[in-house]
């Protein structure tokens, strides 16, 4: 009889542990998007799982400064975003206080500086030194993305850092600076702008990075890997949402792969992340690797019957 007892008794404590859920409060997940294809393919990568595993996830549009200060005052909870060395001295302050916390790394061998066709770098501009020299063929004009997402250029032309005092930063959106930068390159006229990888520009556009900027985004042709980070204490507070985003990692491919699904197909966010991870299972069952439900039951098999994986 004790024996049954027991086992009765350890059954259910099995089950009480399966089914334990978070507080309500990590229910909702509060996601920043920057309006970056990127991050948004990966937003909505995290958003379709959570959603699976019965949370209610959101993103909101932000510039990259209020990212932070919506972190640092609570308002958002997780930012795919962190692009390292890049964000480093400008944000530093949040990572020394303690404000946003690294989950972990969800990409490396990224890249990002600037870029012009492959008729202008053929031309000889192969540098950020190159440019000067030719500054009325480019109009004396650096295309670049939404307004705090461009400080080191601005910095380069307050600075007149290789002889570009007198250019202007054209300020738009990631959107805005690729309709400009196909203008161009459909009229052959040159061009210069913000590039990175991983994004389709790399397929759909024969592009060069320019050399010697590592003062503005770093060595490597701004080589760097990108985080994801949280407000502070939130991996404490919502440990199974914590534990997956520090597992949610992607490669260059497969982001390159998912974002021409949607900039050359024209799909939805979702749709080309749902599609993403049919194509590799192998991710998906890393990501959720010991994540469960919100009401604690095994995750992987709730996500891939809600979205018919």
């Amino acid at each position: 009889m004790r024996k049954v007892l027991a086992g009765v008794l350890m059954t259910a404590m099995a089950v009480g542990a399966a089914q334990a859920a978070e507080p309500e409060a990590c229910k909702a997940v509060r996601i920043s998007d920057l309006g970056w294809t990127d991050i948004g393919l990966t937003n909505a990568t995290a958003e379709v799982i959570l959603d699976a595993l019965g949370y209610d996830a959101t993103q909101t549009l932000l510039s990259l400064d209020v990212t932070f200060v919506s972190m640092e005052r609570g308002d958002i909870d997780v930012f795919q975003g962190n692009w390292r060395p890049f964000q480093d001295v400008q944000y530093a302050k949040f990572f020394d206080d303690g404000i946003v916390e690294r989950l972990g790394m969800n990409l490396e061998g990224a890249k990002y500086t600037l870029a012009v066709p492959k008729y202008v770098a053929d031309a000889g501009i192969k540098s950020f030194d190159d440019l000067a020299a030719h500054g009325d063929q480019f109009g004396k004009k650096i295309y670049a993305i939404e307004p705090g997402s461009n400080q080191p250029l601005l910095d380069m032309v307050a600075a007149n850092a290789h002889g570009l005092g007198d250019w202007t930063i054209v300020e738009s959106s990631e959107a805005g600076m690729l309709a400009q930068v196909e203008r161009a390159v459909s009229a052959k006229e040159w061009v210069v702008f913000l590039g990175w990888q991983p994004h389709p520009m790399n397929v759909v556009q024969q592009i060069g990075y320019l050399a010697d900027g590592d003062a503005e985004f770093g060595p490597n042709f701004g080589g760097a890997s990108v985080y994801t980070i949280a407000r502070r204490d939130y991996a404490k507070t919502c440990p199974n949402v914590g534990k997956f985003f520090s597992q949610l990692a992607f490669n260059i491919d497969y982001e390159n792969a998912g974002m021409q699904m949607i900039m050359g197909e024209g799909m939805e966010f979702p749709a080309a992340g749902t599609a993403m991870m049919a194509k590799h299972p192998d991710m998906l069952e890393a990501w959720l690797k010991d994540v469960t439900t919100f009401d604690g039951q095994p995750g992987l098999p709730a996500v891939k019957a809600a979205l018919g994986l």
